[in-house]
């Protein structure tokens, strides 16, 4: 490498450990401030003896990680809530433990590559291919078997002849002075360089554009593109119909389901009767699928105030008297085969579901339209709770 007669510092090897940390501690003690000390591994108690303050790198992977943490909470958010006000499954518009996962995962992911971009770009000052050890018998020495100290000539308070002497002192075997490397420029638009970039790529596009779609299409190079095969969603030009999900024959039942024999039409002949009785189990059961399933249309008490905000009709309150006097076998009817605009929900809620979902309406239109005896039975059970 050819140097410049201006000088970068002056490095010193030592053998054994026990030497450089040593001699890390006497030049600290001396008042010396640019230095470092490099060796193959690292060695216990050089921090203290170098006397270096604490890294402030961790700061930098707090603050990012904090602000990663921050950032993806309100983009979650603004997409649910605010642009697309996306309504799952009766969800809330800031459903905290879905997001979770997400937040952690960009949480650790972006202070993970603030660290890394940190400590090398801004407190290494990497990549720094001119620096003026490299390809110097001392790089080469720590790397593999010697421990080396580097004095920089930017400290304060370096003398090449005194610290060199001190260098010895300390038992140095080698001690050599580094310059700087001399400044080389290239012009990177030369016609040379020019020509060259272009016909890298013309070469890797032209590569690139035949091997996707030239040779995969070459039998038998086409590694199974073209397959009898549907895939879903996909036109099917085999079935009249084009659609290539198909659907099972009609009339098909799985093995031990009898189905809902009153599907289509609209008001059963016969007597349906509710088989549960209202338990604290299957209260639990009603409110989860309610609030699931019904609330993002009747609302959460079942007051017709849904949360769909105008972007599908609200659907009726239940407790008006026309709800309230109707049977369970008709509100299971409903549910089963659907009204007007609200579909039916016996692919998405089992049958013991929907019965559960039924005792739980009733809970809440007898917490709506509560009696005086009612709210007193109310309040002996809750002091009786109280006392016990």
């Amino acid at each position: 490498m050819d140097r410049s007669n201006k000088v970068y510092g002056i490095t010193a090897l030592f053998s054994k450990p026990e030497a450089i940390l040593s001699a890390a501690e006497k030049v600290s003690d001396s008042g010396y401030k640019k230095f470092d000390v490099n060796t193959p591994y690292p060695i216990h108690g050089m921090d203290r003896a170098m006397k270096l303050k604490r890294s402030f790198l961790g700061f930098v992977t707090l603050t990012f990680g904090f602000s990663g943490t921050a950032f993806i909470l309100f983009f979650m958010w603004w997409t649910l809530s605010v642009s697309y006000k996306l309504v799952i499954g009766g969800k809330p518009f800031f459903p905290l433990p879905a997001f979770i996962p997400i937040t952690f995962e960009f949480t650790v992911l972006l202070a993970a590559i603030s660290t890394v971009f940190g400590m090398i770009a801004a407190f290494f000052n990497l990549p720094k291919n001119s620096h003026p050890l490299n390809e110097t018998e001392y790089m080469r020495s720590v790397s593999h078997n010697k421990f080396g100290i580097i004095i920089e000539a930017a400290d304060p308070l370096f003398d090449e002849v005194k610290l060199t002497q001190l260098l010895k002192e300390l038992g140095a075997e080698k001690v050599e002075t580094v310059y700087w490397p001399e400044d080389e420029k290239f012009r990177i638009f030369e016609p040379k360089f020019i020509t060259f970039l272009i016909i890298v790529a013309l070469f890797t596009s032209g590569t690139t554009y035949f091997s996707l779609n030239k040779l995969m299409y070459i039998v038998p190079f086409n590694w199974m593109d073209k397959q009898d095969k549907t895939i879903p969603q996909e036109k099917s030009d085999f079935f009249i119909d084009k659609f290539s999900m198909r659907t099972p024959v009609e009339g098909t039942v799985a093995r031990g389901f009898m189905p809902y024999p009153f599907m289509g039409v609209d008001t059963p002949k016969v007597f349906l009767s509710d088989p549960l009785l209202p338990t604290k189990e299957v209260l639990k059961l009603g409110q989860r699928k309610f609030l699931t399933f019904c609330s993002p249309c009747h609302g959460n008490l079942g007051e017709g105030d849904g949360r769909l905000q105008g972007q599908f009709p609200n659907g009726p309150t239940f407790h008006s008297n026309a709800v309230i006097n109707m049977s369970d076998g008709q509100i299971y009817h409903i549910i089963t085969n659907g009204r007007n605009v609200m579909p039916s929900y016996a692919s998405q809620i089992t049958r013991r579901e929907r019965w559960a979902i039924i005792n739980y309406i009733r809970i809440l239109q007898r917490a709506e339209n509560a009696s005086e005896a009612d709210v007193k039975e109310a309040k002996e059970e809750e002091s009786g709770k109280n006392v016990q």
